[in-house]
């Protein structure tokens, strides 16, 4: 019964160790994902305007030929 114990109190100790691990890495990236984020929704949204401008310049000049 004592080596039972045994190995539930090892899987216990290497659960909470994991878990805290995870815990401490999301904390101190918190600030890093928020100026990720804002950069890449800078990045999506100049992404969209010049597809925008693309592809309205695309429709216009099929507008214009086939009139």
């Amino acid at each position: 019964m004592a080596t039972v114990w045994a190995v539930v109190g090892v899987f216990v100790v290497v659960a909470v160790a994991a878990i805290g691990v995870v815990l401490r890495r999301g904390r101190s990236a918190v600030g890093d994902d928020s100026a990720a984020g804002r950069d890449a929704r800078a990045r999506q949204q100049r992404y969209e305007a010049e597809r925008h401008g693309d592809q309205g310049g695309t429709w216009q000049r099929g507008r214009e030929s086939s009139g």
